[in-house]
């Protein structure tokens, strides 16, 4: 995944708003799958769902604990 977190968050944001009509919590509720799914129906260009190692990763850097 290219960018940072929030700018990948941010761009997924905006295409899920703009092409799906999703409001902000219906984004956050979505996993990273569905939101794929959903927008690779639309257009060829959507990033790759996040696999074991980048939730790991991230779940390190961001800590709910």
């Amino acid at each position: 995944m290219s960018g940072s977190y929030s700018e990948s968050a941010a761009r997924l944001a905006g295409l899920a708003c703009a092409a799906l009509g999703w409001r902000p919590d219906e984004f956050w509720r979505a996993t990273p799958m569905e939101l794929a799914t959903v927008l690779s129906a639309l257009t060829s260009d959507v990033p790759p769902a996040a696999g074991a190692d980048d939730l790991a990763r991230l779940m390190e850097m961001f800590p709910d604990g």
